[in-house]
């Protein structure tokens, strides 16, 4: 990153790009280079879990081609070629390195379902290439990854949506559009939670790399480490060296929607996180039992994660509730329930998850400029939350934040978590 910026030049440079002062050239340029009848075309980066949800999104819309597709694991890029043959005429092109398909003047965009350490480093490298970017949350492995990508969209002028799909599904539209209107009067207090059964990793020692994963492309730009068994492919988010933590990995979905509720558009100043790894004493360096709390001095949000226990809250493994003078709407799952200060049910919203339209959104903005319903520069704000938790947990302390500095005030040892080392050569650049 360019040093000679200031976090507070930041901050004032991604409000504006979040409010749509700065995206114009972006939307300007692909409107240009595309029209309504011609095809999009797309890589996507990842076709694990996530990455076959990317193949399906764009399989199903119209004038838009997956062109490429790319793993580091030659059994799991199989599974992703046969997936987009049985769906479209033209058979896409197999890579395991990325650069590849950034080489290809063709390719408008690169859709990325990557662990949570490459998604700066290759969203920077794709915008650098002229390349659109669709990129799973959290976007960035620690703060100031916040701070490259958003400069890195702005520089290159590339259009570049965070997977927060809920951004996307009218019902949940209409929710925030009812919690900004006042249908609660002031809001007060926003919680979100998450909870699942994950299973113990047990313990491994290094061990050969198999023969089909390029284990190496797969570190990318995270320091080096043994490949051991009980990581890959999903168990990495359970690790500091390439993940984020469970409140990184689906603690971001309902803090993102509590903040948007909420209209909360700068940090917080205090940050507590506690928990720990309780349920199982194995590798897994993560809290699989979290607290956090966000202080943003007339409102709080409070997440909630449980990994290893499936029960819930108001039935639901996922959902926010927002707490106001006129009661409270939750958001659970695919419903939305408004109840008054006497606790009686007053509206109900029942929807549905819908994972295409929000791909689909993101076509529609390379096509013909339509805005982003996640922008970067605006989801960058809720993954710093949980980068903030993350930092706090580690330290294990509260810490304080200064929202318009944009920095940690008075710890040196949780200031020095702001951003991370990596291999060289592999640098995120802006």
């Amino acid at each position: 990153m360019n040093d000679t910026i200031t976090r507070r030049d930041f901050l004032k440079q991604s409000t504006a790009i979040a409010a749509g002062l700065a995206v114009g050239d972006a939307t300007t340029s692909s409107r240009a280079a595309k029209g309504p009848n011609e095809k999009v075309l797309v890589g996507v980066i990842g076709c694990h879990n996530r990455g076959v949800d990317h193949l399906a999104g764009y399989l199903a819309l119209p004038n838009v081609e997956v062109a490429y597709v790319c793993d580091v694991d030659s059994n799991t890029l199989d599974k992703g070629l046969a997936i987009v043959a049985k769906k479209q005429s033209r058979p896409a092109k197999g890579v395991k390195d990325l650069r590849r398909i950034l080489d290809d003047p063709a390719v408008d965009a690169v859709s990325l379902a990557m662990p949570d350490h490459w998604h700066t480093p290759a969203t920077v490298l794709a915008c650098a290439a002229g390349k659109h970017v669709y990129v799973e949350k959290p976007g960035s492995h620690n703060a100031r990854e916040c701070e490259i990508a958003v400069l890195a969209a702005r520089k290159y002028k590339r259009l570049v949506q965070l997977g927060s799909q809920r951004r996307s599904w009218p019902w949940v539209m209409d929710a925030m559009r009812s919690l900004r209107a006042g249908e609660l009067g002031k809001l007060f207090l926003a919680r979100g939670w998450y909870v699942n059964n994950r299973l113990s990793l047990g313990h491994t020692e290094p061990a050969p790399v198999p023969d089909y994963l390029d284990y190496a492309l797969w570190q990318g730009p995270a320091p080096e480490q043994p490949y051991r068994p009980n990581t890959l492919p999903y168990n990495w988010h359970w690790f500091w060296n390439w993940g984020t933590a469970e409140l990184g990995n689906n603690g971001v979905h309902s803090l993102d929607l509590a903040r948007w509720g909420m209209g909360l558009e700068t940090a917080p100043r205090r940050i507590t996180c506690a928990g720990q790894r309780y349920h199982f004493k194995d590798d897994w360096q993560t809290p699989d039992v979290t607290l956090a709390t966000f202080d943003f001095g007339d409102k709080c949000l409070i997440w909630e994660g449980q990994s290893c226990d499936p029960h819930g809250f108001e039935g639901s493994s996922f959902g926010v509730s927002f707490y106001g003078e006129g009661g409270c709407l939750t958001i659970t799952g695919n419903n939305v329930r408004v109840y008054d200060l006497k606790n009686k049910l007053v509206r109900e919203v029942k929807g549905a998850g819908d994972e295409v339209s929000h791909f689909g959104n993101f076509v529609n903005a390379i096509r013909d400029g339509t805005p982003l319903n996640a922008d970067l520069a605006d989801g960058h704000k809720s993954a710093l939350l949980t980068h903030l938790g993350n930092i706090s947990w580690r330290v294990g302390r509260t810490i304080n934040f200064d929202p318009a500095e944009g920095k940690i005030i008075g710890d040196q040892e949780a200031a020095a978590l702001w951003g991370r080392t990596y291999r060289p050569g592999w640098e995120p650049s802006v």
